[in-house]
């Protein structure tokens, strides 16, 4: 497989979740990612995640999750010699990620406009809370701020225990990919037009643009979204069921769909009761309806039910732990999770999750281990023409 982004340079001054996650897409699609770092720390999550001996080194498991692939140099833009290096860097590269909050770049002389004249093919993406303008935009902000503030959390949950946060970053997580689609279309339309852009990424904005449904039933409709803990305002039954051993996701959405279901666990007179008989009468009735159906699942376990129903054309699914997730043979068949070879702390390879999709019938291959910090310092500034007393004078001023 030719990787889609070799030859491209990448630029990758972010930290924690939503920058590093961007830049560990264009890694997986061939890009070089040139990670700057602040000299002596570093990436923030280099110190979080659940190994704290991992932390200690810098090499905390959250960096871990979405920094292969890439190199790692350290620079100190608050010096002249610092900002020259970057950009000498700039120079040589077509990206340049960042997730400062919005005018710290522009303080440190390095903003967009400075680094344009410096190459105007270069493609800027700056991440941030709220984005570069608007009321907000000097607010900080954190996923778990973010998830309130877009009314994630206000439908997360059910009336007695939301607002909830979703499990894991979710705000972040949709504002890296965002960010890493809104580069790869520049990157095309670079190619027509010979010019770089700016882009400026909004996790709120991100946000709210993936709650499509949600937001178009408040837009259109004006009805405004509640929490519906694990029921599916669209359809009845759609939801979660529990059975004889384990919570199922079941999703008859389609009325023949709930035909076949009533069928197949015994209850044909469903389809009878006048409360159940109709998709919108189901709406109204989910609750009774979600009674009778669990003393039905109850006479067999949530995975014997999730073959029987799925064999009959009715989308039906365990509630997994991420373990249990990781280990389905679906995944494990696909090669989601990649062995990147070894980093020192860990008694077995470091593996990660890669790329979520195939191209091809190939899946993009795995990347190289996350960079000790500063690890590729060297080879970098070599590469830009410093020689070793150069590197070295640096080095002693304070700027590497």
């Amino acid at each position: 497989m030719t990787s889609p982004l070799a030859g491209l340079r990448v630029l990758d001054l972010t930290n924690v979740l939503a920058g590093p996650l961007c830049a560990y897409q264009l890694a997986l699609q061939g890009a070089e990612v040139i990670k700057v770092e602040t000299p002596g720390s570093g990436d923030l999550a280099r110190q979080l995640g659940a190994d704290p001996a991992l932390s200690r080194r810098k090499m905390g498991a959250s960096f871990l999750a979405q920094n292969g692939g890439k190199s790692s140099i350290t620079l100190n833009l608050k010096t002249e010699a610092g900002r020259q290096i970057l950009h000498r860097l700039v120079e040589t590269a077509d990206v340049l990620v960042e997730n400062f909050r919005p005018g710290v770049m522009e303080r440190l002389g390095v903003g967009h406009e400075v680094l344009r004249r410096t190459n105007p093919r270069l493609i800027y993406c700056a991440i941030s809370g709220f984005g570069q303008t608007g009321p907000m935009k000097n607010a900080p902000a954190y996923d778990q701020i973010v998830q309130g503030l877009s009314g994630v959390m206000s439908i997360t949950g059910d009336a007695q225990s939301a607002p909830l946060r979703v499990g894991y970053p979710v705000a972040d997580s949709i504002g890296g990919v965002t960010a890493a689609f809104a580069i790869t279309t520049a990157l095309v339309q670079r190619e027509r037009t010979g010019q770089g852009a700016y882009i400026d990424v909004s996790m709120l904005e991100s946000v709210l643009v993936t709650m499509g449904w949600v937001v178009s039933n408040y837009l259109i409709c004006g009805v405004e979204p509640e929490p519906m803990g694990n029921d599916n305002f669209t359809a009845a039954p759609s939801g979660a069921f529990r059975t004889g051993e384990g919570l199922l996701n079941i999703a008859a959405n389609k009325q023949e769909q709930f035909v076949a279901l009533a069928e197949l666990i015994g209850r044909p007179d469903l389809l009878q009761d006048p409360r159940f008989a109709e998709r919108e009468a189901r709406k109204r009735n989910r609750q009774a309806l979600t009674v009778e159906l669990e003393a039905a699942l109850s006479t067999r376990s949530a995975a014997e039910w999730e073959g029987l129903l799925n064999q009959i054309g009715v989308p039906a699914g365990r509630v997994l732990s991420v373990p249990d997730a990781l280990a389905l043979p679906q995944v494990q068949a696909r090669g989601l999770v990649q062995a990147v070879g070894h980093i020192e702390g860990l008694d077995q390879d470091l593996r990660l999750a890669g790329a979520g999709f195939l191209v091809d019938g190939a899946r993009p291959p795995p990347p190289a281990p996350p960079p000790v910090l500063g690890a590729d310092t060297d080879a970098v500034l070599r590469g830009l023409g410093y020689c070793e007393s150069d590197i070295a004078a640096l080095r002693e001023e304070g700027a590497l």
